[in-house]
């Protein structure tokens, strides 16, 4: 295992519906992400973004 590389579980929240859609793993540290993805519920893509559970 690399030395240094922590990641993180994070989820990807809808803006819109309020629901968790998308799980990543990623290293710690940066800025939050908002992506543009596509939710199920509302069937359009709408911008989702990054929560810790």
């Amino acid at each position: 295992m690399a030395k240094g590389k922590k990641r993180e579980i994070v989820h990807l929240v809808c803006e819109e519906s309020g629901e968790y859609n998308y799980t990543l793993r990623r290293r710690t540290g940066g800025e939050k992400l908002r992506i543009k993805k596509f939710c199920p519920r509302l069937r359009k893509h709408t911008i989702h973004v990054e929560k810790k559970k």
